[in-house]
């Protein structure tokens, strides 16, 4: 017989402050960067930086840059990520829960395995809203739904799904939802801006300790280590969407965003590659920023505003930043059915 109980489904995104200011970006930053899987460093030297550097300084910076994009139901991150919710229970119908959650700040993921289990339903699917795999994203996640069952009594069964680069309709989704606008822009090249990592990171996600960041074309090198390389798996997402939305490679290149701090990280740097492409007579920029699916400070703010700012002072003469899927029905399709495929078949 098939189960009366729905399944339940959390989708898990990083986190945003309550609001844009200066007290409750500095809480959020708190809990965001006290995560050791997001500053990899001795705890003392962490407490340190967090204290006496970062929290000084940078909360007050980051609240101006959040009052730019906020928008008048809240922050674009948590407004997008609960559209998302909606449309993905209206694609798998009553069957199932969806709940939203933050790794950082609210709703928590404690909170919204809570609701969940208040819906009574026999079973729960995480997916973290990570297309690529890293530990300071994905496998925090994990780590924080495993703290929240710990000290539960009776917990349904769960499932923690993993990076999505390579499901086809991701690729499919941003096309379908980005494509029309791409075409009618006529770039003269398109970027795309991942979110950058330190590179004593990536090397840890490689179990052979010799492989990633040995070489130039490491990524393009088959292996192991490549199963749970961030820096690999966005090489690899760059490559689906120039297929999907039928790009000429050569007009297209790949960059990473958002570094903090002196440790070295993953590059090219999408600030430093800007002069590049102003250089070669490109005007006409389109920037896709494929390791987020909802819109937030990194890609309104950072990209939107900052890396068009520095577009047009190099000469160029326009910058599209390309939506993430948000809460538009082609994405939510997608999610709706990597999640059902996950659903064991009624029994007879």
């Amino acid at each position: 017989m098939a189960s009366k109980h729905p399944t339940g489904v959390l989708l898990v995104n990083l986190g945003t402050p309550d609001k844009p200011t200066t007290g409750p970006v500095r809480k959020y930053l708190r809990e965001f960067l006290s995560d050791p899987r997001v500053l990899t460093m001795p705890k003392l030297i962490r407490w340190f930086l967090l204290n006496f550097i970062i929290l000084p300084t940078r909360p007050r910076k980051a609240a101006a840059a959040y009052r730019k994009i906020w928008l008048p139901e809240g922050s674009p991150l948590r407004v997008y990520s609960d559209a998302l919710t909606r449309a993905v229970a209206k694609s798998l119908g009553s069957d199932f829960r969806v709940e939203t959650a933050m790794r950082y700040g609210r709703p928590s993921i404690e909170s919204g395995l809570a609701a969940l289990e208040r819906a009574d339903v026999d079973r729960i699917i995480i997916l973290p809203l990570f297309p690529q795999y890293a530990s300071a994203v994905t496998a925090s996640v994990g780590s924080e739904v495993l703290r929240c069952f710990d000290s539960a009594g009776d917990i349904p069964p769960f499932e923690i799904l993993g990076s999505f680069y390579d499901e086809p309709d991701f690729a499919g989704s941003w096309a379908e939802i980005a494509g029309p606008s791409l075409s009618r822009f006529e770039a003269d090249h398109v970027l795309f801006s991942f979110h950058g990592l330190p590179e004593d990171q990536i090397r840890a996600s490689d179990p052979t300790k010799n492989h990633c960041l040995s070489r130039p074309d490491c990524c393009e090198q088959p292996g192991a280590s490549l199963k749970r390389c961030y820096r690999a798996q966005c090489y690899a997402t760059a490559r689906s969407l120039c297929e999907a939305l039928d790009l000429d490679a050569e007009k297209t290149s790949s960059a990473f965003q958002s570094r903090m701090g002196p440790r070295p990280w993953i590059q090219p740097f999408t600030d430093v590659v800007l002069p590049d492409l102003a250089d070669q007579g490109i005007r006409r920029l389109a920037v896709f920023c494929p390791s987020f699916v909802a819109d937030c400070l990194e890609t309104l703010e950072e990209v939107g505003i900052r890396l068009r700012d520095q577009w047009l002072e190099l000469g160029g003469e326009e910058l599209w930043l390309a939506p993430c899927p948000n809460g538009d029905e082609a994405f939510a399709r997608a999610v709706a059915g990597w999640i059902s495929r996950r659903v064991p078949a009624p029994r007879p």
